[in-house]
């Protein structure tokens, strides 16, 4: 299944049913008065958050959700029957937006959440509410409320504790699906990852409960000017918003107009310019590919770059594992202590 994380879709509440124009005919009761009843209430769209979905994918083929219409009134004061709601599944994280104005209407963040977006509109009242003194056989009804009708736009933010961010090849899909269950394309060559992935860490004995976990996620590699749209761009720096703690990698490059702090720099740039509370949250930083030796050697004057900073340089392997469950745990303590 494709990852979509935007889309545009509308959406058509059912109109409530009219009222009823009826009179009582019974058998010596030649002056009934009015029976008309009142029409349903129209059905309401609902957006509702599912935990089993992770794009937006399925509502790329469809164009118009719409709810049931409610029925009209009938006689000897039957009420018409109300119209059925209509549910869309979203994935936990989306935003919703007015497509014509540009609105942020709400977002859903948490599991089963349910959300009206577009109301039914109210039944019609039938002519029995109309009789009066003065007038005791009232030959009108209303018609129902129109139900509400919007053009929305969904955008989704992927769900996790840790954003994984650096240059195309740092290493960034090798070292998810090293300490997660995560499964992301792996390949030598520059954008491998064209979507966000997530994977759940596992610290201790999750089959005896003692398991400690967060979520991280993997965010496609940036570039200078991401925050303009270079490259992947803006469409995954959002993907970061909702993120507690940055883990930022970074590694040696054959680029000779690329260095590791450079690269540091140009996307600390990026997410200033993109969102400056995103480039303020909490940070490690981490040295991969520790398990080739010209890594190693760089490791050292890369380090005491970084500190002059007031930054401790990692130095990690997805491959061997060295360093990754030392990381992974001051991941965790960091996110418990929100430092």
């Amino acid at each position: 299944m494709r990852f979509i994380d935007e889309c545009s879709i509308r959406v058509e509440a059912g109109d409530g049913g009219k009222g009823c124009v009826a009179f009582r005919r019974e058998k010596y009761v030649p002056f009934g008065g009015p029976a008309g009843g009142d029409g349903g209430r129209g059905g309401d769209v609902l957006l509702v958050a599912d935990e089993g979905l992770g794009t937006l994918y399925d509502l790329t083929h469809v164009s118009v959700a719409r709810a049931e219409p409610g029925e009209p009134g009938l006689g000897k004061d039957c009420y018409g029957k109300a119209g059925r709601d209509h549910e869309i599944r979203v994935p936990v994280g989306t935003v919703v937006f007015d497509a014509d104005t540009g609105e942020k209407l709400d977002e859903l963040v948490h599991g089963k959440t349910r959300l009206v977006i577009a109301k039914g509109g109210k039944g019609g009242r039938g002519n029995k509410h109309f009789a009066t003194p003065t007038e005791r056989a009232p030959r009108r009804a209303e018609p129902g409320e129109l139900g509400e009708r919007k053009h929305l736009r969904l955008e989704l933010k992927v769900m996790a504790d840790v954003g994984l961010l650096g240059f195309p090849n740092v290493g960034k899909s090798t070292l998810i699906s090293s300490v997660s269950r995560a499964h992301p394309k792996i390949a030598d060559y520059p954008f491998t990852t064209l979507e966000p992935h997530l994977g759940v860490v596992t610290l201790g004995d999750a089959r005896r409960g003692l398991g400690k976990s967060f979520v991280i996620a993997d965010i496609p590699g940036l570039i200078a000017g991401a925050s303009q749209g270079a490259g992947l761009g803006i469409r995954f720096l959002r993907h970061l918003e909702r993120t507690r703690l940055l883990l930022h990698l970074i590694c040696p490059s054959d680029d000779p107009a690329r260095s590791p702090l450079a690269d540091y720099k140009t996307l600390r740039h990026e997410l200033t310019a993109f969102d400056p509370e995103l480039a303020r949250r909490p940070e490690i930083v981490a040295m991969t590919q520790a398990d080739r030796p010209e890594v190693r050697e760089a490791y050292e004057s890369v380090k005491e770059e970084f500190k002059e900073l007031g930054i401790d340089l990692r130095l990690v392997s997805a491959v061997t594992h060295d360093g990754l469950e030392a990381l992974m745990l001051d991941l965790f303590q960091r996110l418990e202590t929100g430092t």
